[in-house]
């Protein structure tokens, strides 16, 4: 694996992006395909199936039936069928305190509700391509449920033979989608998001993918909504010089095993760690992924790093590196000690590893249920007077004489105030 050197400095944010491909590397292409779906259809959508996923043969069918679906959950080894639903049991868990009720605020003469109502159809997208990924399905099909989403699709490319991988497809019947499609990539972004003849549109786009599939979210982004820019993955551990490099290591091969774009960093003012770090990420199996080792001057320092960079996961290892939990507030998901490796977070801790990557932890949150959710107020007024008399000269004050006039109809006569 490709292994960096850095000390930590002004540009040091700006160094480490650089070290892997951004969106703007594929925008053309990205805009091209989805023009071609929207003009297409399943023509388009078959074309590039069979052009980057199955090497040219005849595409199989584009959505996957029951019996195949069942099929599948009936082959399940016992073993990841016991995972998957420890899975989904330990995620239910987490987010039932994110599936809030509508609440009332009485404000004397009026009430507003605010209210929530589930989107009616949403897609996960679940990545192929290098492995199969039913973990994906359990986190993006779950939360979407959670939320009350009628019609819950799924969609991932296929691999050379033209089928998805089995264990996608019994992810999805223990989850309880409701459609599964054999199409991925920036094609089926397009696809669901403005539908085909066989691909109905949806409401929402969420789950992790390459460069492609996040551009084109960003992309459709305004047709419907996404979670955010998902992939590739980051990683950010901020070790002391008496954590275990060994765990840290794995740690970091554990991420870098999501393949090209993705980037792990670890952050320590101890040398004697980096250079064992360094020498058991050099014998790493590659996979395409970019390791920097940054030396910093102290704990402060890393944290002051990991803050601008804003990871997807940030991993905190050490008495000293722990101590700093408490102040961090830039990161998808927070793993503090030893034991609490990334990987339990991929799939079975119970938090979500649908996050946001890319620096976008400054602004963004995992995938809740509330991201399948729309709030909108409820409005009830008794009596209009006061609060008519308040408004309308705000409403004059901005030139809008018949917002003001719409309000005074509403006035009491005679009333005192």
């Amino acid at each position: 694996m490709r292994c960096e050197r850095l000390v930590a400095g002004e540009r040091t944010v700006d160094e480490l992006r650089a070290l892997t491909a951004g969106a703007e590397s594929v925008r053309e292409s990205v805009g091209e395909i989805i023009e071609q779906v929207r003009a297409h259809g399943d023509q388009a959508l078959l074309d590039y199936t069979r052009r980057f996923d199955i090497g040219g043969g005849d595409p199989r069918p584009l959505q996957i039936t029951d019996e195949e679906l069942d099929a599948a959950a009936a082959a399940l080894d016992p073993a990841v069928g016991h995972a998957l639903e420890r899975a989904i049991e330990n995620l239910e868990q987490v987010m039932v305190g994110s599936v809030e009720r509508e609440r009332s605020i009485e404000l004397g003469v009026s009430r507003v509700t605010v209210r929530r109502a589930p989107v009616t159809r949403a897609a996960v997208y679940v990545p192929g391509g290098r492995a199969p990924y039913p973990s994906t399905v359990v986190m993006g099909v779950t939360p979407a449920r959670m939320a009350g989403v009628e019609h819950i699709v799924v969609c991932s490319p296929p691999g050379r033979d033209g089928e998805v991988d089995a264990a996608i497809l019994a992810a999805a019947r223990l989850t309880g989608a409701t459609a599964v499609y054999r199409m991925g990539g920036a094609q089926a972004v397009a696809a669901l998001a403005y539908g085909t003849e066989s691909i109905p549109a949806v409401d929402v786009i969420v789950g992790p993918g390459n460069l492609y599939v996040q551009e084109a979210k960003r992309r459709v982004f305004g047709q419907v909504g996404i979670d955010g820019f998902a992939g590739p993955s980051d990683l950010v551990v901020i070790a002391a010089a008496d954590a275990d490099p060994e765990l840290i290591a794995l740690d970091l091969g554990a991420q870098a095993e999501h393949g090209p774009g993705t980037l792990v960093i670890a952050a320590s003012d101890s040398p004697g760690l980096l250079d064992a770090l360094e020498q058991r990420l050099e014998r790493a199996e590659v996979t395409g992924a970019v390791a920097a080792l940054v030396r910093t001057r102290d704990p402060e320092d890393g944290l002051a790093l990991a803050e601008a960079f804003a990871p997807e996961h940030l991993q905190l290892v050490g008495e000293s590196a722990e101590s700093l939990a408490d102040r961090v507030t830039r990161a998808g998901c927070l793993f503090v000690g030893a034991n609490a490796g990334t990987a339990f977070g991929d799939y079975i801790v119970g938090s979500n590893h649908i996050l946001p990557t890319g620096g976008a932890a400054r602004f963004a949150s995992g995938l809740t249920p509330e991201h399948f959710t729309r709030r909108f107020n409820e409005v009830r007024i008794d009596d209009a007077t006061e609060l008519a008399k308040s408004a309308v000269p705000l409403a004059r004050a901005e030139g809008f004489e018949l917002h003001a006039r719409s309000m005074e109809a509403r006035i009491r006569e005679n009333d005192p105030r």
